[in-house]
């Protein structure tokens, strides 16, 4: 890893990590980034993924551990230089604790190198996005109002990613992140697709 791998953690306070749930990232993040409001502590940067492979995050993408985070403009277009981002087609939705209302959807994501078919990878991406009904309701506040220049559509562009790769066994190491019961339904779902794909 580069010397700069935690060059966005240093916003940081001492002894503070960045471990946030699924609810902050979408609540205290990616809704203040949509209704373009200052987030306190301003440690998530704004990156083009594409075309930049998952390995080449280091230095461009807040670090914590082995996962990224990180801004993002929501694009069809999830190819990067070495191979592309494949959505495993399920969607789970992020809900707030204190009044269940649904606030956010999590996309699951899965890196294969190469074109075509591919080889499938250890690095997973978790891609959030406002639900349509907030992105909607963010349009109409009053910071949109005095910057008349930026559209509607505008603000249900953005997303926020968390990217890391699953254990590896070559390594013999802890990647620090554990696979929930969810993200390994998701993820073997993706292989039912492919499985599919041969009938």
């Amino acid at each position: 890893m580069g010397d700069n791998s935690n060059v966005y953690a240093n916003n940081l306070p001492p002894g503070f990590r960045f471990y946030p749930t699924d609810e902050e990232l979408v609540v205290h993040f990616l809704q203040r980034k949509a209704a373009l409001l200052p987030c306190h502590p301003d440690v998530i940067p704004d990156l083009h993924l594409y075309p930049y492979d998952p390995w080449e995050l280091d230095g461009k993408a807040l670090s914590e551990g082995k996962q990224w985070y990180f801004y993002s403009r929501r694009t069809q277009n999830r190819n990067t230089n070495n191979g592309y981002w494949k959505a495993t087609g399920m969607e789970e939705a992020v809900v707030n604790g204190s009044s269940s209302r649904r606030v956010g959807i999590k996309r699951y994501l899965v890196f294969y190198i190469g074109d075509g078919e591919g080889v499938k990878t250890n690095w997973i991406m978790h891609e959030y996005r406002l639900s349509d009904s907030d992105s909607s309701s963010t349009s109409g506040t009053r910071s949109s109002k005095r910057r008349p220049h930026i559209s509607k559509m505008d603000y249900s562009k953005w997303v926020v990613c968390r990217v890391y790769e699953t254990n590896s066994s070559s390594d013999g190491e802890d990647d620090g992140r554990e696979l929930s019961c969810l993200d390994e339904v998701f993820l073997s779902l993706d292989d039912l697709d492919e499985i599919n794909n041969w009938h």
